[in-house]
């Protein structure tokens, strides 16, 4: 059975909006740990993911467009905050765990239960708060209860030569033999070298 993850969602998003609202227009252009994206298109597709994630809690999400990445406006930060907070309030409906969740991205027919939307929801900005966090060179710190919930997460990602086809949302896993940092584990097995640095 899947587990409610709606709180530690909600914790994750809100360290992201923290990160991204220090953002300034000269940072767009840096790397990012997601292969060929740099910081702008990285929150490009957070900002989407947000929109099309509350679409889908309220229903609407069978459609591509609800899940369309646009490029940034001249406020970033904002928008991204505005795309969280959709969604941060879709996912806080007391009926969501018995609600199923269209998927588009995944196949047309994709449905999901809510739940484990939310859990894909939730590593994916687990991820992506640590990558944005490594793109400016900042501290990313996460409650150690809800690193040790991602885990399990993480290691339900199917592994194979899925990741390495074109637009797959994480590389092949990376060895994290017996990893005692919670967040380093995740991180090899999205596929995310926990040391990236900047180049």
């Amino acid at each position: 059975m899947t587990p409610d993850l709606r709180a530690h969602d909600e914790t994750a998003v809100r360290a992201t909006m923290a990160l991204v609202d220090r953002v300034r227009p000269e940072d767009l252009g840096r790397p990012t740990p997601c292969a060929g994206w740099d910081l702008a298109a990285l929150l490009a597709h957070m900002t989407a993911q947000h929109r099309g994630f509350a679409a889908s809690a309220a229903g609407r999400g069978t459609s591509l467009d609800e899940w369309q990445t646009r490029p940034l406006g001249d406020d970033p930060a904002t928008e991204y905050a505005d795309a969280a907070e959709q969604v941060i309030a879709a996912f806080a409906a007391p009926d969501v765990p018995e609600r199923t969740f269209a998927l588009p991205e995944f196949g047309a027919e994709v449905r999901v239960p809510g739940l484990r939307a939310v859990s894909f929801h939730f590593i994916d900005y687990v991820v992506y708060g640590w990558d944005v966090a490594r793109s400016l060179d900042l501290p990313f710190t996460l409650p150690a209860q809800l690193l040790h919930a991602a885990v399990p997460v993480a290691e339900a990602i199917p592994d194979g030569s899925g990741r390495l086809a074109p637009g797959a949302a994480f590389a092949p896993r990376l060895p994290a033999p017996d990893e005692p940092d919670p967040l380093a584990r995740i991180l090899a097995l999205v596929g995310r070298p926990p040391t990236w640095p900047r180049s």
